[in-house]
């Protein structure tokens, strides 16, 4: 927990010890900073034990925050899927503030938002270890707060506000079911504790009422249709930066969530409710993939397209079986490298040309040679191309389904012919046909620090595709422990 540790010890320094000087040697140093959190996070996944199931660096825990045990129960650790959305977390954070860095934007200069990453990266790497279900809704509902201040203050257009109280609001009515549902739990049991929460059994009709609340709350964050209306408007609205978050992170609690609490504590309203979220699902996978299909703005493009990811992952959730769930994990994990990669991108564009509309972009590869290049292998990988990570986590999901219901793996995997038509109607539109030369004017192409950037993420991209067993191997034990709790509470029953 040396990510948390260092973290909340910069957060103390910055709120309570008003060491002006320091803080700005650090502010202006954040780059060096962010990334010895990266480094760190990659120390934990080196060193972490892959035979074992339950959480890790608990030693570690105890040396610096020590005072967090209680009733010999800890509120803190790292399991086999957590530790690589703590990669991913400070991996994007890092890539968010370099992409920041020297921005021909002033405004982006300022340290708020530097701080506001940096609150965003603790309240997520807190969501992402921690075994407390209170713990987690607090830092759950508290990412809330810098993401609406990166959006109504750093955001692009007049419609940001608006974007801001879809956000808001969307995300609050999540959050009264969910803290419902928690309190129920906490007088069922009197601890908030996962592993005392996972022993007790529930009657049905409380659990399927239970489940219902905190289905609703984190359909939200994935989100499922009807609740998607907020993340095509903040993704517009927000910077490069926040798109990337949104995509990239915020996503992954909801998917995180199922995971952690659904299906562990509510197995069997989880196994008798998969028609109805297999339905749902679908009805999002096509609902947003016909949407995307009619979007002129590249950021609605891409958001769309998350909505259609997302739900994909959420099926692979809710089969209940091993295949489902660390398939459910891949994909979230490709997904938040390659859907950031593409905001990347987008972002790359509207700096140089001030607009994200498909009308004024055509003929970039006779200029744009390399940034072609990079848009392109995204682009195959957002359709589950063999040899990106997609398709990994797709095919896993596929698999999981076989022997789950056959008719919704055929609309699933129709919608793969969906993403392939708006991803490659996408692509040509901006590489190829005529320069519009009477809009654009700035053909440079990309430079050193946005080569370092896609550069990463395509490596990435096409490791984890050719090597997926460096994730899998990680989640497998983990994903069984979750399997055999569900199978053992539904025999129960």
């Amino acid at each position: 927990m040396l990510i948390l540790f260092f973290s909340f010890s910069f957060f103390v320094l910055h709120e309570l010890l008003f060491f002006y000087k320091l803080i700005y040697f650090f502010l202006n140093r954040f780059i060096s900073y962010t990334g010895l959190l990266f480094l760190f996070s990659i120390v934990f996944l080196l060193f972490f034990d892959k035979s074992f199931s339950q959480p890790q660096a608990i030693i570690w825990i105890y040396k610096f925050l020590g005072w967090f045990y209680v009733k010999n129960l800890w509120l803190y650790g790292i399991d086999g899927i957590s530790i690589f959305f703590i990669v991913l977390t400070t991996g994007l954070i890092f890539l968010c503030v370099l992409e920041i860095w020297n921005n021909q934007n002033l405004i982006f200069k300022s340290k708020d938002f530097i701080v506001y990453l940096l609150l965003l990266e603790i309240f997520l790497i807190i969501s992402f270890t921690t075994w407390d279900i209170f713990v987690f809704y607090i830092s759950f509902e508290s990412v809330l707060i810098p993401m609406f201040i990166i959006i109504g203050v750093w955001g692009s257009r007049e419609r940001k506000i608006k974007a801001n109280f879809y956000f808001f609001l969307y995300t609050l009515v999540g959050s009264i079911l969910m803290f419902f549902c928690i309190l129920i739990l906490f007088f069922e049991s009197y601890s908030t504790n996962f592993f005392i929460l996972y022993s007790i059994s529930l009657i049905l009709e409380k659990e399927f009422l239970l489940w219902l609340c905190s289905f609703i709350a984190f359909s939200v964050k994935i989100p499922m249709f009807p609740f998607h209306i907020w993340l095509p408007e903040a993704h517009v609205e927000a910077p490069t930066c926040g798109s990337v978050i949104l995509a990239g992170l915020l996503l992954k609690l909801g998917g995180y969530g199922y995971i952690r609490i659904i299906l562990p504590l509510f197995s069997y309203a989880s196994h008798y409710y998969f028609p109805l979220v297999s339905i749902l699902c679908a009805l999002s996978i096509f609902y947003a993939s016909f949407t995307t299909i009619r979007q002129v703005d590249l950021k609605k493009i891409i958001a769309y397209s998350s909505i259609a990811h997302m739900n994909i992952v959420l099926i692979g959730i809710f089969t209940c079986n091993s295949y489902g769930i660390q398939g459910a994990v891949f994909l979230m994990l490709a997904h938040g490298v390659v859907s950031s990669a593409l905001f990347f991108i987008i972002g790359v564009l509207y700096i140089r040309h001030g607009t994200r509309l498909l009308y004024y972009y055509g003929g970039l590869v006779f200029r744009m040679p390399l940034f072609s290049l990079y848009l392109l292998v995204f682009c195959l990988a957002n359709i589950a191309t063999p040899g990106s990570c997609n398709f990994v986590g797709e095919l896993l999901i596929f698999v999981s389904l076989m022997n789950k219901n056959i008719f919704i793996l055929i609309l699933t995997t129709f919608s793969v012919v969906l993403s392939v038509i708006y991803t490659m109607w996408f692509f040509n539109r901006i590489v190829f046909g005529n320069l519009k030369i009477l809009y654009i004017k700035n053909w440079s192409d990309i430079n050193k620090k946005e080569n370092f950037i896609f550069f990463t993420l395509l490596s990435l991209t096409i490791f984890f595709g050719f090597f997926p067993n460096f994730i899998l191997d990680t989640t497998l034990s983990t994903s069984m422990y979750i399997v055999e709790l569900i199978n053992f509470k539904i025999i129960l029953i």
